[in-house]
């Protein structure tokens, strides 16, 4: 996750220190949660390493240079049915594999989780290919839940003996408090007036809470690296922005269970109105959909490509902590349109600090009382 800066100043011929101050500014999370728990997101037994909503509004804005840093809390909420229970079922192990099962399932699988990032991020004030250069570092820790139970009915066949039906009810939970996996990201960010680019890459180093007979983890399990692009629209005048940012998602093979997740597409949307200076509100969406169908010799369940959709509401809020900018942003989605993964709600409460416009004070400026 990085914190990014939107800065445009009022448009006038003057340079004055009081136009100079007359600045738009505007600090979004691109929430960089890109892992989760292995009962609760997609791809193998659902679990992807890009989470939805990863980029939001002012994504691709240029930021201050210098050093900034994010904390966020991230809630979520998701179910699945048959298709993803009965894929976790085999990861787990709990299906042998020296037999060919045709099952009819009444199956479902619920989780939670909770989890709390840290991101520190370096902005280079030194142009790099005409743009703007940043580093960040995500780390995390928290706790995620997963529970799985129901019916699993169907034939077994076992050479020599032949079909032989058979009936088992399923009731398990799993409760997994740690680190997550460290996930690094180098972004490229360039400014033509209300119009912004950017481009960036990242991947997934597997060191997080992870075991591949466990129901929840916090780690994925294998490596991971994503890069894509994206635009941002942003008028300091009117207070209209509106940012897109599609990224894909190549994954290394989990040699544990030796399953590998095809190749993802994911688009991360947001659109916002500032009704001031120091609040703005809007909406915020993803797209994902796996493109690959899953391979390896531990895959049993298929091409089990995934997909989802995210739409929710965000608002924030901009204030001074000391000679830094501070910003509040809370947001939240609602999913649908899930193949092949467990949906549901999740939210995001984000605090972070970085360095205000040049020549301005913090947004807004303190009050100093003298006794």
């Amino acid at each position: 996750m990085t914190v990014r800066i939107a800065l445009a100043a009022a448009k006038s011929g003057q340079k004055s220190s009081a136009h100079r101050r007359r600045l738009a500014a505007a600090i979004v999370l691109a929430p960089a949660i890109m892992f989760f728990s292995d009962g609760a997101l997609a791809d193998e037994g659902g679990v992807s390493f890009w989470v939805p909503g990863f980029f939001g509004s002012l994504a691709a804005t240029p930021q201050q240079p210098g050093w900034s840093l994010a904390t966020i809390y991230y809630h979520t909420s998701v179910s699945a049915g048959a298709d993803v229970a009965r894929a976790r079922e085999f990861t787990l192990g709990r299906v042998p594999t020296n037999v060919t099962l045709n099952a009819n399932l009444n199956l479902n699988v619920k989780a939670t989780g909770d989890l709390g990032f840290v991101i520190p991020s370096y902005v280079f004030e030194t142009p790099v290919l005409g743009g703007q250069a940043s580093v960040s570092l995500i780390g995390a820790y928290g706790v995620v839940g997963t529970s799985l139970a129901g019916t699993l009915s169907g034939v077994v066949t076992a050479p020599p003996f032949g079909s032989i039906p058979f009936a088992r009810s399923d009731t398990i939970s799993d409760t997994t408090w740690g680190f997550g996996d460290l996930i690094p990201q180098f972004a490229l960010r360039w400014n033509a007036g209300v119009h912004n680019y950017m481009t960036y890459i990242t991947g997934d180093i597997p060191v997080g809470a992870y075991q591949s007979t466990r129901l929840s983890n916090i780690g994925i399990g294998h490596g991971a690296i994503d890069a894509g692009g994206g635009y941002t629209y942003f008028n300091p005048q009117t207070g209209h922005e509106f940012s897109g940012v599609l990224g894909f998602t190549y994954n290394f093979k989990n040699t544990a269970t030796q399953y590998q997740n095809g190749v993802d597409m994911h688009f991360d949307w947001g659109a916002s109105q500032f009704l001031s200076k120091q609040v703005m509100v809007g909406l915020v969406g993803y797209v994902y959909k796996e493109l690959g169908c899953d391979s390896g010799s531990g895959d049993r369940v298929g091409c089990f490509q995934s997909q989802v959709v995210g739409v929710g509401p965000q608002i924030g809020f901009l204030f001074p902590v000391g000679d830094m900018q501070g910003y509040l942003n809370l947001k939240a989605y609602g999913e649908f349109a899930a193949e092949s993964r467990p949906a549901g709600w999740n939210t995001w409460v984000t605090f972070s600090i970085s360095p205000p416009a040049p020549g301005a004070p913090p947004t807004t400026k303190p009050i100093v009382r003298k006794y």
